[in-house]
């Protein structure tokens, strides 16, 4: 018997990999991702790592992420890559990249915020620091930390 992970691999789609342990609901929910979609799914948590002890893997089939996406992972998994697959090979293989603007999420955790009322603006934030994560809404100034922003997705 052999004491590894096996996952299977995907034909076409992407592989988010690195992420922070435990963290891997939160990639889902950031890619809107509720499992409803069709796109075959394979998650798993509290993989062994060398390098970091633990992490999480997410495989999406037949599904590559937008930049904005891989934008608002950085500030979840700032040490995640993103393998895109074509059959079966992986073409393109990145490392996220914390942006210094994030815009359209998450929402701003200030309830006075323009971004909170009818009014057609989305929100936009501003890197402050990345060790801690700090961003800032561009409109009512709030400084958001990881939790603020996992909380708000």
């Amino acid at each position: 018997m052999e004491d590894e992970l096996r996952v299977r691999k995907i034909r076409n789609g992407t592989v988010i990999d690195h992420i922070p342990a435990g963290n891997a609901l939160t990639v889902l929910k950031i890619l809107g991702i509720s499992g409803k979609e069709g796109n075959t799914i394979s998650i798993a948590v509290n993989v062994p790592s060398s390098k970091a002890g633990r992490k999480d893997i997410v495989k999406i089939e037949d599904r590559e992420l937008e930049p904005q996406e891989v934008d608002i992972i950085a500030l979840i998994a700032p040490n995640a890559t993103i393998n895109i697959i074509r059959t079966f090979k992986v073409v393109e293989k990145n490392r996220v990249k914390l942006p210094k603007t994030v815009k359209g999420y998450p929402h701003c955790r200030n309830p006075n915020c323009v971004t909170n009322t009818n009014e057609p603006v989305e929100p936009l934030f501003t890197l402050r620091s990345k060790d801690p994560l700090r961003i800032r809404c561009h409109y009512c100034k709030i400084i958001m930390d990881k939790k603020d922003i996992i909380k708000n997705l």
